[in-house]
């Protein structure tokens, strides 16, 4: 099976007043190269899941690169036969992920970054406390022995879930994950501004980890839900077995004799115009 599309996910905060110039160029540049997937601009920095070849990822990565404000940006490099998007979109919005807290800011004050070894370390602690900051439907694919599920429908939900449940535990060691990094970095921040002394949390996020870690290491249960076609990944970071049910919308297991229809359907493109059914 030839692996012909590359995916690129990242994310950088930093101050980003010419956002609409930004956007204008990066529009310019994704239709050029083919490019498909997100790129969500904001005033505090970008936000991106993306697609295309092998140059077309490079060459956006390099463009966004040569401005010395995303120069150290950290990118997380995967793999699939299909393209996981139908289309190329690039969105301005308010914040590069939606959590509408105020003061909730990674370039003021972040919790403790920590590398996989260490991370398994510090989770394996009976007095750590760790957290999946995603939501419901993406914790059922897979997650962290042992981590707590916040029972959110969406990221916003996930202050709420701190002020109620967290709040007279502000002396003990907190440990936090996310797919790709960045919500850990807005959650870590709220829990900083909200008096919280221990914060700690993933590097990189899962996707990191799993590039990282040797499987046989590995603490993570299951696969890792992704927002686009491919629906979740395995720990190589290959698409995994799972589809999106139709009539809930929420991840499914494919049965036996989906599995190659499916892949197919991928291959081909068709899957765009009726998505994940067989």
């Amino acid at each position: 099976m030839s692996e012909t599309w590359k995916i690129a996910a990242f994310y950088h905060f930093t101050a980003l007043p010419d956002r609409d110039v930004w956007a204008e160029r990066m529009i310019d540049h994704g239709l050029k190269v083919g490019l498909r997937g997100t790129l969500i601009l904001a005033h505090e920095g970008v936000n991106s899941t993306c697609a295309g070849s092998a140059e077309a990822i490079d060459s956006t990565i390099a463009l966004l690169q040569s401005d010395v404000r995303f120069a150290d940006m950290e990118v997380k490099y995967s793999y699939a036969d299909f393209n996981p998007f139908p289309k190329f979109k690039v969105k301005k919005k308010p914040e590069i992920v939606t959590f509408r807290q105020e003061g909730a800011d990674p370039r003021d004050s972040v919790g403790t970054y920590l590398e996989p070894d260490e991370w398994n370390d510090l989770i394996s602690a009976p007095d750590v406390i760790t957290i999946d900051t995603r939501n419901d439907y993406e914790v059922d694919v897979g997650q962290f022995k042992g981590a707590i599920n916040p029972k959110t429908d969406d990221f916003t939900e996930f202050a709420k879930f701190v002020d109620e449940h967290l709040a007279a535990r502000k002396d003990q060691k907190i440990a936090m994950y996310c797919t790709g990094g960045i919500r850990c970095e807005r959650s870590t921040a709220y829990l900083k501004k909200k008096g919280f002394k221990h914060v700690y949390h993933l590097k990189g996020g899962i996707l990191r980890y799993m590039e990282l870690m040797p499987k046989e290491k590995s603490l993570w249960e299951g696969d890792c839900f992704v927002f686009d076609y491919r629906v979740a990944v395995d720990h190589d970071l290959k698409p995994a077995k799972w589809k999106i049910d139709p009539e809930t919308s929420y991840p499914q297991r494919m049965s036996e004799d989906e599995i190659e229809k499916i892949a197919e359907r991928r291959r081909s493109g068709a899957i765009f115009k009726k998505p994940y059914t067989v």
